[in-house]
């Protein structure tokens, strides 16, 4: 006899305590045993242990009265909200979990879009209820506000476990059964995949019709790719992996499929059994690369290096994406494609711990679509690739929608940033005693500095949530960096064409500081084509000729002083000046 199946996911903005609950849960429900176990049993990544913050999806199957619950732990950042979105594919519920302390914030809002998007049922949930500052009152209003019976918000505290139980009981009689067939040929959903080096891609699938047993595991199939399968085996996450014989319909679990590319297996897609007449479970787009960075490894000869490390981190992060790059000042690299600047960080920060291979980065930059006026429509990410003005028809750069969240008394600070970062204003709204905002900005405008200024402006009580929406047109150059009359592809960038002349100036003078002195004189030049719109110039080092000469007639003098200055015109036409790496990286920081 099969148990019923309840499939739900928490959701939550980040550190609002998604994770510590599910241990909670874990514990309660007997399927870890309480003090053997370290706490954030679902991050397996160190970098996520100690960030305090979840960057991967996460399945778990247990069992409470006589249930099967299969619980995804999700991602909060706003980077990883396409893993939100994954999760609650599989689901028929979600509990969003507040913090009572801080409230409402802009991911909870994002997230609970998600979920009415895909019509789960919600338990609206408080969290942290036992931390003196709590004010359940306050954020019980709040979530009123957002459309919740005030009877339905439960109260739990994930460190000490009250209320947990009170919340299980929730899940089990309000969260409906899974809507699947146990007959037909099978139908299973692949919701996320990660590697296995012994057991090559494992598939995260919620089966919804038919099932996955032994007399049809070597007939599996994915529609999309038509890809044959031979898995090595079945099983489900308790949180480990399981083996199982049987995955039925309804049920949560994982296929090791033991295919070596995880780019074969693709999220979205249906697993099914050769021959079957099925159409295929709608899936969701793959998530699309909106923050690029070149990566350069601090030590050439590490080169290769980094070619085997980003391979095998694209292995388990299919949203990554690379592409060989080159520079003059820092050699071979690669044009590396992230989610968001969170995204590009924990990359970094995972070669350099994982494989023991810092790199430098260069400044990140949106991908821009140019039309020519040959009428080509291509899309750029890198200033580097970026035509001449007088080919450029048009450029469009993204747009996202964004909501922020605030107090009343903050709200001055905010919008003056918003202004300053070319946002346009769409809407405010008050929720209990916060502020809801949305704007549409550049991208490129909320990568750079936007997050630093915003704590700053609101004394870290403000939160975000974008959204991509879009292209928008932008009268936007690109600056080139000159030194020495030489173009550095690695210091150019687009910027709207009224900052250009105050960025390059900024920018050349912060080189003119960086640049160690050379034995011939170094012009630094900002110039957008032909033009030039900035210039600094490094002075040479002199040497004193003259010091060996004691009186006498000038001529030798002078022959010796002319001797030194045509010298110093043939170093600087053959001459090449090397940016040092660390004056590199403190120039990136604008």
């Amino acid at each position: 006899m099969t148990l019923p199946i309840r499939n739900f996911s928490i959701i939550a903005h980040i550190d609002h305590g998604k994770t510590t609950l599910t241990d909670r849960l874990l514990e309660l429900t007997g399927t870890v045993v309480k003090g053997q176990n370290e706490e954030r049993l679902m991050d397996s990544n160190p970098i996520e242990k100690e960030r305090g913050i979840t960057i991967k999806l996460a399945p778990v199957q247990m069992l409470y009265k006589n249930h099967v619950l299969n619980l995804i732990d999700t991602p909060g950042h706003v980077d990883f909200s396409y893993e939100v979105s994954r999760s609650l594919k599989a689901c028929e519920g979600a509990v969003l979990v507040v913090d009572a302390t801080k409230g409402v914030q802009a991911q909870t809002i994002a997230n609970l879009e998600y979920a009415k998007k895909e019509g789960l049922v919600i338990i609206p949930t408080l969290n942290k209820i036992d931390v003196e500052s709590a004010d359940p009152e306050r954020v019980s209003r709040e979530l009123v506000a957002l459309g919740f019976n005030n009877e339905d918000i439960l109260r739990v505290s994930a460190k000490t476990g009250e209320g947990v139980e009170t919340l299980l009981q929730a899940i089990v009689s309000k969260i409906p059964p899974p809507k699947v067939k146990s007959s037909g040929d099978l139908m299973a959903f692949i919701f996320n995949s990660t590697f296995h080096t012994h057991m090559g891609v494992i598939a995260f699938v919620k089966v919804v019709q038919g099932e996955i047993n032994k007399d049809n595991l070597n007939r599996l199939f994915l529609y999309a790719t038509k890809e044959k399968l031979t898995p090595l085996e079945i099983g489900v996450f308790k949180p480990s992996m399981i083996k199982v014989d049987i995955l039925p319909a309804g049920t949560v679990g994982y296929i090791a499929t033991g295919q070596k590319n995880i780019r074969e297996v693709t999220v979205g897609d249906t697993v099914t059994i050769m021959g079957a007449d099925i159409a295929p479970i709608p899936g969701y787009q793959k998530p699309q690369s909106m923050v690029f960075m070149d990566l350069y490894p601090v030590d050439a000869d590490n080169y290769r290096d980094l070619v085997d490390a980003l391979g095998k981190l694209a292995l388990n992060d299919a949203s990554l994406s690379y592409k060989p790059a080159a520079s003059p000042a820092l050699g071979h690299g690669f044009r590396v494609g992230f989610l968001g600047i969170l995204h590009a960080e924990i990359v970094v920060e995972r070669l350099n711990r994982e494989f023991d291979l810092p790199v430098v980065n260069t400044s990140p930059s949106v991908p821009y679509r140019v039309k020519l006026k040959n009428q080509t429509d291509v899309e750029l990410s890198s200033p580097a690739d970026f035509p001449s003005p007088e080919q450029i028809l048009k450029i469009e750069e993204p747009i996202v929608a964004l909501t922020i969240f605030t107090p009343e008394k903050y709200v001055g600070g905010v919008m003056e940033l918003c202004q300053t970062k070319r946002g346009t204003f769409v809407d405010m709204q008050y929720v209990a005693d916060r502020v809801q905002m949305s704007y549409l900005m550049p991208l490129i405008e909320l990568i750079t500095n936007f997050y630093d200024r915003l704590k700053s402006v609101s004394s870290g009580y403000a939160s975000v949530e974008y959204e991509h929406a879009g292209y928008e047109s932008v009268d936007a150059v690109k600056v080139d960096i000159l030194l020495n009359g030489a173009v550095a592809d690695a210091l150019s960038f687009i910027v709207p064409r009224n900052e250009a002349e105050s960025k390059g100036r900024v920018l050349v003078e912060k080189l003119k500081n960086t640049i160690p002195r050379m034995q011939f004189e170094i012009p630094i030049q900002a110039a957008i084509g032909g033009k030039i719109i900035a210039r600094e110039t490094i002075r040479a080092y002199r040497k004193d000729v003259e010091a060996k000469l004691h009186g006498g007639d000038m001529t030798r003098n002078r022959k010796l002083l002319e001797k030194q200055k045509k010298g110093k015109k043939r170093m600087k036409q053959i001459g090449n000046v090397e940016v040092p790496q660390e004056a590199f990286t403190e120039i990136l920081k604008l």
